[in-house]
């Protein structure tokens, strides 16, 4: 099995990157991932102003997909993520929801024991996830630092991006380019503090090209649903672009007419808040599987 190493990294998603591997349909591959700090973060009296910032966010990576077209959608299925004994958590002043009512930064080291989170004693269980995912952007797309997510994927910070999930990216370059970092070992929807608890980890991927097939916007597929995880300026922006692709989803997959896709949408689909505190605010619009089957979405594209 081929493992990608951590040291390997970019810190924006561009049309033109070169790759540190290539892989094929099919294939089965490890990508060792960095936290956000680049593991420069890791005892709880540091001061966050002395580490180097521009390390944040590295994204193991890219892989160059054989087949892979624009045009084409990626399907990147998550087999397993392993993460660290210990994890990073911080608040910081002027960062999250409530950034402005943060007096001081503080560091908190959290140990990760028996598949549990310890905060003070008490026990959260642990949900590996990957935060930061994606492929290169369209050219007319330009530029995104991988702490922002976009139509590319990136820094989408959706806690259903877990073990036994499935993405489906919309391909803009040949060889797509996948590049995946910031797990967590667990983190609420939202991110409302500006960090999960960041760690480092192993994640088992198995890709697949399925040719001829496009979206707007990155899917993610769980046992019960089929997501759109959409992003915009604000949080309003991104509930719309998320609401909008699932009613027009159901409207050609099931042959609706468009206002009775968009009452169907209001009777089964759930919107959730991926996060707030990026760039771009993230949300996913959630199709139950009874309604519609991810393969019939795909097909109907």
């Amino acid at each position: 099995m081929k493992v990608i190493q951590r040291n390997d990294v970019i810190y924006k998603f561009k049309a033109e990157m070169p790759a540190v591997e290539r892989v094929n349909p099919g294939e089965i591959f490890k990508v060792i991932t960095n936290d956000c700090f680049f593991q420069q973060v890791f005892r709880e009296d540091q001061v966050l102003t002395e580490i180097d910032y521009s390390r944040l966010n590295p994204a193991t990576g890219p892989i160059f997909v054989e087949g892979a077209e624009p045009g084409d959608l990626l399907k990147v299925k998550i087999l397993s993520i392993e993460v660290a004994t210990k994890g990073v958590a911080a608040v910081v002043p002027k960062e999250g929801v409530l950034g402005n009512k943060v007096s001081k930064p503080i560091i908190r080291v959290i140990s990760i024991n028996d598949g549990c989170c310890d905060f003070d004693g008490i026990k959260i269980q642990a949900r590996p996830m990957i935060g930061v995912i994606g492929v290169a952007p369209a050219k007319e797309d330009g530029e995104w630092a991988t702490d922002s997510p976009w139509k590319h994927g990136g820094n989408m910070d959706t806690t259903d991006i877990c073990q036994g999930s499935t993405l489906y990216f919309p391909v803009r370059q040949e060889g797509a380019l996948l590049a995946l970092g910031d797990c967590h070992a667990v983190m609420g929807d939202g991110e409302v503090c500006f960090t999960g608890l960041e760690v480092p980890g192993e994640v088992i991927l198995q890709v697949d090209v399925i040719k001829g097939k496009a979206t707007t916007w990155p899917l993610l597929e769980t046992h019960k649903a089929t997501m759109i995880i959409a992003s915009g300026d604000t949080l309003d922006h991104a509930i719309h672009e998320a609401t909008n692709q699932a009613v027009d989803h159901l409207k050609h997959s099931l042959n609706l007419e468009w206002e009775n896709a968009y009452m169907l949408a209001s009777l089964s689909v759930d919107l959730k808040i991926s996060q707030v505190v990026d760039p771009k605010k993230t949300v996913r619009a959630s199709i139950p599987k009874s309604i519609l089957s991810t393969e019939k979405l795909i097909r109907s594209i």
